[in-house]
């Protein structure tokens, strides 16, 4: 009895947990066009690239694994999605989607931003205030990293780490956790990547001690380690050139001083030299170690324990540029829950995972054979013509030389045509 008491209490106490866990918006485009009408296209610009839903070329599920793609290089993209407003005080919030890079990405942004719930839609462009940009950025081979930019009372704040995302053609899962103790997390693949504190790696605030503008170090500090051995004497046989004339130099036998000048042997490095000469080192007896400028608090730091919170998060939306298209975004999820964040992803990407993988080196070893065999055949095609053309000159000599006389010929002719 007391087992299945225990049972009870467990299963309920999870059953409240799943309850209490918030999905604020989840996006996985099952219901074919059925998003343009939850998707709002911006009309700031008038020539915005277009997306489409698809699975892409290779996928581990042709259905499930439906994204927008954007369709068309060099563009502005600007869509938005808009869910319930709420606000983060006192919990965390999570934000998580798929990419999927099939293109082989040379320069564009692969990340999402998070927008107040005022935010005008068909207005939406590159300078409308967000809350939170989250996501890969790629641009040759200098860039290629997560951006995570928090605003603060208006303005953009971007992390002090390089945290690096992924660079291939596969679908990977990007997950930020924004927790009320001001801590954060990004995950990859639902593997930690990179965590810590909001005051510590981003400069939200200013810094709590700054250097004592009335400090100053002594006129009489010493912080030289080591000084000039003041009684060390250059030897007298020090000085040496750097270079002297060559020994072995001879003067050519055609020189000519009246045309050539007068000549003088090419210059060689100097065995004998020693470079500079500087007195040894010894310990300075009147070293104080190194000055360290004293500290005070700053006067214009204020503690403030809600820079995590946003109080009416309500669009979520793709506002990015890319140079080469073909990026899917598919499996969107804001949640409180950083559990059915994990448990989304891995029952998304990670059902997937395997099979798009599986598909992709199918078609790179499909592609990889017929580039084979086209080389191959344009190698016996190049062996042909080289055969062909070494004919032809054979023919062209042989039709050149005149056939040899025969023998008596001249014999049995008359004289007179002799």
């Amino acid at each position: 009895m007391q087992i299945i008491t225990i049972f009870l209490f467990v299963s309920a106490s999870l059953l409240a947990l799943a309850v209490n866990a918030e999905v604020y918006f989840k996006e996985q485009f099952l219901d074919g066009d059925a998003w343009k009408s939850r998707w709002v296209n911006s009309e700031h610009k008038s020539d915005y690239g277009q997306f489409k839903l698809t699975a892409g070329n290779f996928y581990g599920d042709a259905e499930k694994d439906k994204g927008l793609q954007t369709s068309q290089d060099a563009r502005f993209y600007a869509t938005s999605a808009r869910f319930e407003p709420f606000s983060n005080e006192g919990k965390s919030v999570v934000i998580q989607f798929t990419v999927k890079h099939e293109q082989k990405i040379d320069c564009g942004g692969g990340y999402v931003k998070v927008f107040p719930a005022d935010l005008n839609q068909a207005d939406m462009h590159g300078d409308s205030q967000y809350y939170i940009m989250f996501g890969p950025d790629i641009c040759g081979y200098s860039t290629k990293k997560v951006h995570v930019i928090f605003n603060y009372k208006g303005k953009n704040h971007l992390i002090k780490k390089d945290v690096k995302c992924k660079d291939d053609e596969l679908t990977h899962l990007y997950t930020l956790i924004l927790n009320p103790d001001q801590t954060y997390e990004v995950k990859i693949d639902n593997e930690k990547v990179e965590s810590g504190s909001l005051e510590e790696d981003w400069d939200i605030l200013p810094p709590k001690k700054i250097k004592d503008p009335e400090a100053k170090k002594p006129e009489d500090w010493d912080d030289r380690a080591k000084i000039d051995d003041e009684t060390d004497t250059k030897p007298e046989d020090w000085d040496k050139p750097e270079n002297i004339p060559d020994p072995d130099a001879k003067k050519p036998e055609d020189w000519d001083e009246d045309m050539d000048g007068e000549w003088e042997p090419a210059m060689i490095p100097n065995p004998e030299y020693k470079g500079e000469w500087k007195p040894k080192q010894i310990d300075n007896p009147n070293y104080k170690g190194v000055w360290v400028h004293p500290e005070i608090d700053n006067p214009e730091y204020t503690a403030d324990a809600e820079i995590y919170k946003f109080d009416n998060i309500g669009v979520i939306g793709l506002d990015l540029w890319q140079v080469k298209s073909g990026t899917i975004f598919d499996n969107f999820l804001i949640t409180d829950d950083v559990k059915e964040a994990e448990e989304f992803g891995n029952e998304t990407w990670g059902a997937t995972k395997g099979p798009e993988k599986k598909m992709k080196e199918e078609q790179d070893e499909k592609k990889r054979k017929e580039e084979e065999e086209k080389n191959k055949e344009q190698s016996t095609e190049a062996e042909e013509e080289e055969e062909d053309d070494e004919g032809d000159e054979e023919e062209e000599e042989d039709e050149t030389e005149e056939p040899p006389e025969e023998e008596g010929d001249n014999d049995g002719l008359p004289k007179d045509e002799l």
